[in-house]
Parts: structure tokens; C-alpha cells; sequence
């Protein structure tokens, strides 16, 4: 039986796997958690040889310094990689919409130096699976597409829960704030 190299990709930069930054901001939720708890379960996989967490690196006074660095070891099947695109500084996702083609630019580059290269590609929340979609069609390799959340569901829940649609960045606002 064949022993696959996944590749996940979720591109926002604030992903490490020791202390990892929960709910330090709108891009550190839910999907952060449910990532890498994804990325050391393949590692643990009798099938799964090695397993990748593409994310961006960032070099940025305001966040630690460990998203600076290209590639964390996770355990001996996993690590985190660090792909430069759009910059040093932090940037909340949506600011990186223009960048994605420079990210999935670097990955190839990262692939051919490693000389080593993906059987199955998993894409997280739009921008990872824009990601895994152009890489899929580039190497001709299936890829899986994980949403994370439904817009419309998250959004009810919010505005059950107090919330106001008027905020530009995230589309609601707390009416108790």
C-alpha cells in the first residue's frame, strides 16, 4: 500500500503548533485549532509518510517571532512551512486575496527544492483552497476543499447571539460594544 505525502494549506500566517494563538484575533479561530489538530493526526497515520501545513511567514514586531521561521517540526512526519508572499508584515486575510498566486509560486519553488512532491492537496477556508485548486490543476493532483464555516450559518448564529450586520471588516458588529 502506498504511503501519501498530504500537503494542507491554509495561508493566513498566525499557525504554529506549540502555544498556538487560538482566538487571537478573526483569523486565529475554530480553523487554527482544527488544523493542526488535522496535521498530527495524518502524521499519526500508518499510510501517510509525510504531511505538510502550508501557511504564510511573517516577520513582524507585533507577533512572535517564531512565524518568521521557514519551517517548524511538528514530529517526524510533520512540520509547519513558512511560505513568503505579500510582504513581512501581518496582514489580516482579506489583504491577501492579491498574493495568493505569489504564494502558490513559492510552494512549487518549495517543492522542487525539496525534489519531493504531494500526492493529495487539502485546502482550508477560500484562500487555501484556491490554493490547492491552482496547485491541483499544476501538478494534476486530486485536492480536498474545507470551507471551516458557512457564512450564512455563522452569520445567524451571531445575530442570535447579539450581533448587528454593520461592521465592513467582518460584516457584523456587537451591539453591546
Amino acid at each position: 500500500m502506498k504511503n501519501y505525502y498530504i500537503q494542507l494549506f491554509s495561508p493566513h500566517g498566525l499557525i504554529r503548533f506549540k502555544n498556538a494563538e487560538v482566538g487571537r484575533d478573526k483569523d486565529t479561530g475554530g480553523q487554527v485549532k482544527y488544523v493542526l489538530e488535522l496535521l498530527e493526526a495524518l502524521a499519526n497515520h500508518p499510510n501517510i509518510r509525510k504531511v505538510d501545513l502550508f501557511t504564510r511567514r511573517i516577520t513582524d514586531k507585533r507577533v512572535s517571532d517564531t512565524y518568521s521561521q521557514p519551517i517548524e517540526i511538528v514530529n517526524e512526519k510533520a512540520r509547519i512551512i513558512r511560505v513568503d508572499c505579500g510582504g513581512q508584515l501581518y496582514k489580516e486575510k482579506e489583504q491577501l486575496w492579491e498574493h495568493l498566486d505569489e504564494f502558490i509560486n513559492n510552494t512549487i519553488r518549495f517543492n522542487e527544492d525539496e525534489d519531493d512532491y504531494p500526492d493529495i492537496l487539502h485546502g482550508h477556508y477560500a484562500d487555501g483552497n484556491y490554493i490547492a485548486c491552482e496547485l491541483s490543476k499544476i501538478f494534476a493532483l486530486p485536492f480536498f476543499a474545507t470551507g471551516h464555516s458557512l457564512g450564512r450559518n455563522k452569520r445567524n448564529i451571531l445575530l442570535s447571539q447579539g450581533w448587528d450586520e454593520k461592521n465592513s471588516t467582518t460584516g457584523l458588529i456587537c451591539k453591546g460594544a
